[in-house]
């Protein structure tokens, strides 16, 4: 989150923007985050490297030494210091990309997935050196993996680039705030957690540090995830390779659809945040798939799709939190009525808490997020059988810049704590209805409301303190002060127009 920034990620990234020329940034994002990653991969290596020189008997170009301490090995002519000397060269571009093709050479998880045309012509030589030179501070030793100094660089950087690409940077960036809040709220200390559309891998960085931050264990989670966009699932495999988090995302990008890589998975936790109202999803050729148990959904919106994904996904107590357009919660297609009509009644959905407009980089359509719950009698919980929580988060968040918002830490404790005090988590405190707010409705009353699933049809209209001013006082009030505005803006007029006169502008 903005407010998280480490003070250099800023100026790093004005800097690093010089490269890019003409480039468009959807190349650029590549060439940036590439040099970052070998910068990083490299700074483990060489600290490791000193260690060994000065420890008897220890070999620094044993390569068993680095997989033991889960350092990726990194060859002579592809560590940073070698980078560096060469940065002026006019074939600094072929340098770097044989430094790649070795560093994937040598470690089997980062095959076919690191960025390979440095050498290309469009690419500045000049400029390139430059940014070399300027990627010269520590991110991969031991200290700044502790400070997680490039991810966060590199969260700031997907960020920006999102930003920059507008409708197409969302493909593989969910803001950093919407991503906190999914994983707050379903709590993945323990098990499989599984993201279908998985961009960039945010939703597995939330839930590792989620883990860190409540003093569990790391190996504790394993991350299973899915991405169509080729260019996307190589940017995720390197997201989580620099944070050191073991993941299964297939043996290449796939349409979830179409070929799921996972078949036989069954999660205890599901984030994802699909992309909204898919047209083209290929819906058509998949009428007879068993995914669908509550209903084919149409083929012109992919969205109930996502939406039964993910629920065939689920383990017997698994619980779901996905973003999906607020058209989700109450479109009346034949189609997605039906199916959500009885995913209802089969009492799977859990909380639905809409979100306030412009958080996202790629789209202006407000956004909602959905719960599921496979059984709501679970592990340790209050029995929420027939009952569905519904959560006005709109006016919430802050906004950041002149076109986004983003929520804040309490905004996100404020939804969490309330989600969980509804489940019956002791330590969250007692749940109650709040006017405009939220809201446990029962089942019988989502049906009587035709099954429209949007939380301002239930939560009600907040209470709004008593006026005592008493409605002739208040108009005397007011009509005078009108009457003061209006003078001066006669005032105002009669001098613009003397001004304009002076310079002989009459009107």
């Amino acid at each position: 989150m903005a407010t998280a920034n480490l003070g250099f990620e800023e100026k790093l990234w004005s800097m690093a923007d010089k490269l890019r020329g003409s480039m468009d940034s959807a190349e650029y994002k590549h060439v940036v985050l590439g040099l970052l990653f070998l910068k990083y991969v490299s700074d483990a290596f060489e600290e490791k490297y000193e260690a060994l020189k000065n420890e008897p008997y220890a070999d620094p170009e044993d390569r068993d030494e680095y997989v033991a301490a889960s350092i990726f090995w990194v060859p002579k002519d592809a560590r940073w210091s070698h980078i560096k000397n060469n940065a002026k060269k006019p074939e600094i571009g072929q340098i770097i990309d044989q430094a790649m093709i070795d560093i994937e050479k040598e470690n089997a998880s980062l095959k076919g997935v690191l960025p390979k045309d440095y050498a290309r012509p469009a690419l500045d030589k000049t400029r390139l050196g430059e940014v070399i030179d300027l990627f010269s501070f520590k991110v991969g030793d031991e200290d700044s993996r502790s400070k997680d100094v490039l991810g966060r660089v590199y969260e700031y950087f997907l960020s920006k680039f999102a930003s920059a690409e507008g409708k197409n940077g969302g493909e593989f960036y969910t803001p950093n705030s919407v991503v906190r809040l999914l994983v707050e709220m379903i709590e993945p200390f323990k098990g499989r957690v599984y993201d279908p559309c998985c961009g960039s891998g945010g939703m597995f960085v939330q839930s590792e540090k989620f883990v860190e931050e409540h003093q569990g264990k790391l190996g504790d989670i394993a991350v299973y995830g899915q991405e169509s966009n080729p260019t996307t699932w190589k940017l995720c495999k390197m997201n989580l390779a620099i944070r050191g988090i073991d993941s299964n995302l297939g043996e290449h990008h796939a349409d979830t659809f179409h070929n799921d890589l996972h078949k036989n998975l069954k999660a205890d936790y599901i984030l994802a945040n699909p992309p909204f109202n898919i047209s083209d999803w290929g819906g058509d050729r998949l009428a007879d798939d068993a995914r669908w148990s509550y209903g084919i959904p149409p083929a012109g919106n992919a969205n109930y799709a996502w939406i039964q994904h993910m629920v065939n996904k689920l383990a017997p107590s698994g619980v779901a939190g996905f973003v999906l357009a607020n058209g989700s919660m109450s479109t009346s297609t034949t189609a997605e009525l039906e199916i959500r009509s009885k995913l209802v009644n089969a009492d799977m959905v859990d909380c639905i808490v809409t979100l306030p407009g412009q958080l996202f980089y790629s789209t202006q359509i407000p956004v909602c997020l959905w719960f599921i719950a496979k059984n709501k009698a679970s592990r340790g919980l209050r029995d929420r059988r027939e009952e569905i929580l519904f959560i006005d988060a709109r006016k919430m968040g802050q906004m950041v810049d002149r076109t986004h918002r983003e929520l804040t830490l309490e905004d996100i404790k404020k939804i969490a704590d309330t989600y969980h005090a509804w489940r019956g988590q002791a330590e969250a405190g007692v749940y109650e209805d709040v006017k405009g707010f939220c809201k446990a409705a029962k089942l019988t009353e989502v049906q009587e409301h035709e099954y429209i699933l949007t939380p301002g049809r239930y939560v009600g209209i907040e209470d709004v303190e008593e006026d005592s001013e008493p409605f002739e006082d208040k108009m005397t009030r007011l009509t005078s002060e009108l009457a003061e505005q209006f003078a001066k803006s006669r005032h105002l007029e009669e001098e613009i127009r003397k001004q304009l006169g002076g310079i002989g502008f009459e009107f």
